[in-house]
C-alpha cells in the first residue's frame, strides 16, 4: 500500500473549521500522482503518449472530523485495472497521527487520448509500467460494464424551440 502524509493548510479548512470536502479531493489527486511518479507513470511519460486521466466517480465516507494542528495519512490503493488497461478503480483511506480511520473514497476513472478526447488502450509501454504496480489482493479486472454499476447514466435536458 502506498502512503503520503500532508500537513492541514489555513486553505485546506472550511468555515466548519474542519478539512473541506474539496481538500479530500486534492489530497487524493496528489498522492496518486506521487504514486504513478514513483513507478514511473509521470507527467513526463503522459506528455510523450499524449494521454490524461478522467475521473468518472469519487465516492467518499467520512468517519471523523479532521482539522488542522496534525498532520494525515492518505493511502492508495489500485482495486481494479481494465485488461488493456484503458480504466482503473483506486480506493483512498485518510488516518489521523495515531492511526484512526478518518475517511475512505472509491474512485473509477479512464485514460483519455488527449489529441481526440476519447477513452483508449493505454500504449504498451504504459501498460507494461501499470502491470508491475502494487495492487490490492482482491483487484479485479475492469469492464466498461463496470462503469456503470451506479446505474447513473447523461440525462440530457429536453431542447425548447
Amino acid at each position: 500500500m502506498y502512503t503520503k502524509e500532508f500537513e492541514i493548510r489555513w486553505s485546506d479548512i472550511d468555515a466548519n473549521r474542519h478539512l473541506a470536502n474539496s481538500a479530500y479531493q486534492n489530497f487524493m489527486s496528489h498522492a496518486r500522482m506521487a504514486f504513478l511518479i514513483e513507478y514511473g507513470f509521470g507527467q513526463k511519460e503522459m506528455e510523450h503518449y499524449e494521454v490524461g486521466p478522467v475521473v468518472f466517480y469519487e465516492h467518499i465516507y467520512y468517519y471523523r472530523e479532521v482539522t488542522q494542528g496534525k498532520p494525515i495519512t492518505v493511502t492508495v490503493t489500485i482495486t481494479g485495472m481494465s485488461a488493456d488497461g484503458s480504466l482503473f478503480e483506486f480506493t483512498h483511506d485518510f488516518y489521523n497521527h495515531k492511526g484512526k480511520h478518518l475517511a475512505h473514497c472509491e474512485m473509477m476513472g479512464a485514460w483519455i487520448d488527449l489529441s481526440v478526447r476519447k477513452i483508449i488502450p493505454l500504449p504498451d509501454p504504459l501498460k507494461t509500467i501499470i502491470t508491475k504496480f502494487p495492487k490490492a489482493k482482491d483487484c479485479k479486472v475492469l469492464t466498461k460494464e463496470d462503469t456503470r454499476t451506479h446505474g447513473r447514466v447523461p440525462q440530457d435536458l429536453p431542447v425548447s424551440n
